[in-house]
């Protein structure tokens, strides 16, 4: 784009804007010495002199940068031709001082916006900071993470950042990961659990193996998905890209018409045809219609949603999924590990007493199998039997045997022979059954948690235009059914259970099919094909499965359901402010335009307008990173 390049000349750096300033004072002395009185005197060539000594600091670069899009692109109607044009058109009428502010006002103008695109890109730029220059290995070196292999053990101090993803090998400790999920509260991880580059320790020194490369960290794949998003360009914006290419020739074209028309009526007419004043109403005509209102504020727009919503925990992948996101009409959820935690917990027992719970419990002790895990934490803080190890016998697939007990499936029971009430089969939750000397004592029954803040979801998304929502799982029909009920949906919230991968895809394609427009929300490599198929697919980036987060369109740093909501929200409001942008500086455009060919607007009005439309237009674009809340419909 034009203004990429240009950017980099005008950028708003600390030498550009001095080179303004000695334009600006160029321009008043020239301005003082040609209007006041007493300066009469002087030589009009020195104060010709004067104009071109002040155009020269803002007016060459921008001719270079005309000529550099004609000799590399091959674009001979670029913004900088324009503005050219505009200038040494107006040297030729004698209106020098026009000259110099076209170019003035413009660099101006390129400056202030090119410090608002800077401040769209700090909340992505701050993420590079967040990527460690060394990581320290256990006998105390300092490498680079680039050099550190998978297996060698790295120390990370309080305060300091985790340069590679690992499993902790210490104790629980707690991590800040705010740079990855924008959670406030810092997070407690588990021995043996992963932590990811880019969260800082907080209150230990901690020893972690290295699961990763630097280069697929997870504060890498963030970068690098981040980086890729500027590249994804959304309808809108391919299309503004197109019709300025389009625009600027018609442009011109109709600038030399507005010269040449009266010209030529003039010749089968009496009407006097004054050349300079039709050539100035032309370049009046070109100025205002430079097309860089639209070209920067429009992707700019589209930054600043990316950039907002990357601050909440949000990975666009590119500005078509922004756009993508606000012709939604329907919300699938996948269930474990998207709306439920896939973290089991006790919601029963049935039969057992308190000695039979914790004899139980002292069994599953030595166990890591999540449901055990899950009657040991039921049990926290009650005292547990004293069980011998050595008795303990893991039966794979049903469960464990200690002695004359028998704790497990329902399967564990067939097994062994023991007699249980069957209606016990059609339970959907999961059961822990238990046996003691061959007889059928009792049960635990657990059910996977509910994320926080789910049952919330059908009223936020309606909020936001959705139709329908739907929840598909592998997970019986029963259980289900207990979760949907749970939405208090009354018709908007729909659930599908016993379903394979290819049922969930089979099921996209039907929805798909009656014309609806689909997102999909999942964790779980057997996700990714519907993630896929969607119209935008939503992976949970902190939990979730490398497949499903490569496969989506938008990656969900916290693993909040909620946050699809807040997705949606950040896109809707982009593309309406983008929209508005769009709207208003073409609307300008074309006013000033029909009052320069009348000859009411002038080369000065023009190029207030111009710089102004602009200006407006890119402080309209930033407002998504000032905004907090993003649920207004």
């Amino acid at each position: 784009m034009a203004h990429e390049a240009h950017s980099h000349e005008h950028g708003g750096g600390e030498m550009n804007w001095k080179l303004i300033v000695v334009s600006a004072v160029f321009l008043v002395i020239g301005l003082f010495l040609d209007n006041v009185e007493t300066f009469r005197f002087i030589n009009p060539y020195l104060v010709l002199l004067i104009y071109i000594v002040a155009f020269m600091p803002v007016g060459l670069p921008v001719m270079r940068e005309a000529w550099e899009q004609i000799e590399h692109e091959r674009d001979f109607f670029s913004e900088f031709m324009l503005m050219s044009v505009a200038a040494i058109g107006a040297f030729f009428l004698g209106e020098y001082p026009e000259a110099v502010a076209v170019m003035l006002l413009y660099c101006v103008g390129e400056g202030l916006q090119d410090r608002a695109v800077d401040r769209a890109r700090d909340s992505i730029k701050r993420l590079i900071a967040f990527r460690p220059d060394f990581a320290r290995l256990a006998d105390g070196r300092e490498e680079r993470p680039e050099a550190v292999t998978i297996g060698s053990i790295i120390e990370v101090r309080p305060g300091e950042r985790v340069p590679l993803d690992g499993r902790l090998l210490d104790a629980p400790a707690a991590f800040n990961t705010a740079a990855l999920t924008g959670e406030s509260v810092p997070r407690m991880i588990e021995t043996g659990h992963e932590v990811m580059a880019g969260m800082i320790a907080t209150d230990s020194i901690v020893r972690l193996e290295v699961v990763r490369e630097a280069s697929e960290s997870a504060i890498s794949r963030i970068l690098k998905m981040v980086e890729e998003a500027a590249e994804r360009k959304s309808s809108t914006e391919a299309f503004i890209h197109r019709f300025a290419h389009v625009y600027t020739p018609v442009v011109i074209a109709l600038a030399v018409l507005v010269v040449v028309v009266p010209w030529l009526a003039s010749l089968f007419s009496a009407a006097d045809y004054a050349f300079s004043m039709w050539l100035q109403r032309a370049l009046v005509f070109l100025v205002i219609s430079c097309p860089c209102a639209l070209v920067i504020s429009v992707p700019l727009g589209y930054f600043g949603g990316i950039g907002v919503a990357s601050r909440k925990g949000i990975l666009f992948k590119g500005s078509n999924g922004l756009d993508a996101v606000t012709m939604l009409d329907t919300v699938v959820f996948d269930k474990t590990g998207t709306l439920t935690t896939g973290a089991f917990r006790v919601e029963q027992t049935v039969g057992l007493s308190p000695e039979d719970l914790a004899f139980v419990a002292a069994v599953e002790a030595k166990s890591s199998h999540p449901i055990a895990r899950a009657v040991v934490e039921f049990m926290q803080g009650k005292p547990l039997a004293t069980v011998d190890s050595a008795c303990i016998v893991n039966v794979p697939g049903y469960g464990m045997t200690c002695g004359e007990w028998a704790i497990g499936t329902l399967r564990l029971m067939k097994k062994q022979g023991i007699v249980y009430d069957e209606a016990l089969n059609e339970v959907a939750e999961t059961i822990v059954a238990v046996a003691h000397d061959g007889r059928f004592v009792g049960y635990i029954l657990l059910a996977d948690t509910p994320k926080a803040g789910i049952f919330t979801l059908p009223q936020r998304l309606k909020a936001q235009g959705i139709k329908l929502m739907q929840v598909l799982s592998g997970d019986k029909q029963a259980l289900i059914d207990k979760l949907i009920a749970g939405f208090h949906g009354h018709g908007f919230v729909k659930g599908y259970g016993d379903l394979l991968p290819e049922d969930k895809v089979s099921h996209l394609e039907a929805l798909k099919k009656e014309g609806k427009r689909v997102a999909f929300v999942g964790d779980g490599i057997n996700d990714a094909p519907v993630l896929a198929l969607s119209d935008v697919g939503f992976a949970m980036g902190n939990m979730g499965a490398d497949m499903a987060v490569e496969t989506a369109d938008v990656i969900i740093q916290t693993d909040e359901p909620a946050k699809v909501v807040e997705a949606i929200a950040i896109g809707r409001r982009t593309r309406r402010i983008v929209l508005q942008n769009i709207v208003f500086a073409i609307g300008v455009k074309v006013l000033v335009m029909v009052l320069g060919v009348l000859g009411v607007a002038t080369l000065w009005e023009a190029v207030f307008a111009d710089s102004g439309v602009a200006l407006l237009a890119v402080m309209n674009s930033i407002r998504p990173l000032h905004r907090p809340r993003f649920e207004e419909k």
